[in-house]
């Protein structure tokens, strides 16, 4: 079995994140595997995945900021935002200036009160929003705050279409967990009147981990390797090096003295090196949240 760690994949297209986990669950020889952050199967790119006792750390990782590049389409809106949905209004956009592009992502950016898209995994009544979209039930969908911390638009072509003219624009996002570029591209077509969806999407990064440390399935196949535990640990979260006794306290759930009071959860390391745990600094004292040495 391979030792506890990340894995970063770079996901291939009409792959669902559910695929991805499948495949890596036969390299590594192992169950226990997860994935931090679902890939629509459109979407290619940066897939963090843990591996034995890192799937601990996938529901903190999952509250990271993440980049993209997308493809969003102006002129025709489809039932799931994206290019995978059915088509629905077609408008011709070709009156739409390359200022307008820009002012309306612009204005898409920074604290935005989005709503997601009908086809999503939000569940409403118990019930996930997609599947009653899949029978045909349109369901109320609550509008909620993200942060887009970029909508830079790269590149604005122009799309002769014998339905009308259509318009293409390249961007890069750099958002909060729970930001559907989906719904950027929709929000962007209404906004300049036109609609809109998105056509491609490739993510760069999950909070630390890049495209620079991404492997394809075949190149796993090949080789099969892990960011260590402690590393991982180390890269995402603040590091906080305990003496011996504050290392064996933390190994049986036990709280100690805080931190310097730094927001979210810190990496707990022993003086070996070991990674022992995640905590969070609460009023007179730190709990640990995640623990990985075994008391």
């Amino acid at each position: 079995m391979t030792d506890s760690g990340v894995v970063i994949v770079d996901k291939p297209a009409d792959w669902t994140s559910h695929d991805v986990v499948g495949r890596t669950r036969r390299l590594a020889g192992t169950r226990k595997v997860g994935h931090a952050g679902t890939l629509d199967p459109m979407a290619t790119g940066v897939l963090v995945l843990g591996i034995g006792k890192a799937t601990r750390l996938l529901g903190h990782l999952t509250l990271t900021e993440k980049a993209y590049t997308a493809t969003l389409r102006l002129g025709l809106t489809t039932n799931t935002d994206d290019a995978e949905g059915e088509p629905g209004v077609r408008t011709d956009a070709s009156g739409v200036a390359e200022d307008a592009v820009r002012a309306g992502a612009a204005a898409l950016t920074g604290t935005v009160v989005q709503v997601p898209p009908q086809v999503s995994a939000i569940k409403v009544d118990g019930k996930r929003a997609y599947k009653s979209a899949r029978r045909g039930e349109e369901v109320e969908l609550a509008a909620r705050e993200v942060t887009v911390s970029e909508f830079a638009v790269d590149a604005v072509r122009r799309v002769d279409d014998p339905g009308g003219a259509f318009v293409d624009v390249d961007a890069r996002v750099t958002c909060s967990s729970g930001t559907y570029i989906r719904a950027l591209a929709r929000d962007l077509g209404a906004a300049l009147g036109v609609g809109g969806h998105l056509t491609a999407l490739r993510r760069t990064r999950v909070g630390p981990y890049d495209l620079s440390q991404a492997r394809t399935l075949e190149d796993l196949a090949a080789e099969f390797s892990v960011l260590p535990l402690a590393q991982a640990v180390a890269a995402a979260f603040p590091v906080r090096i305990l003496d011996a006794d504050e290392a064996r306290k933390v190994a049986h759930g036990n709280r100690i003295s805080p931190g310097d009071g730094q927001p979210g959860p810190v990496g707990l390391f022993a003086p070996d090196g070991t990674v022992v745990a995640l905590a969070e600094d609460r009023p007179g004292y730190a709990k640990p949240i995640v623990v990985f040495a075994a008391a």
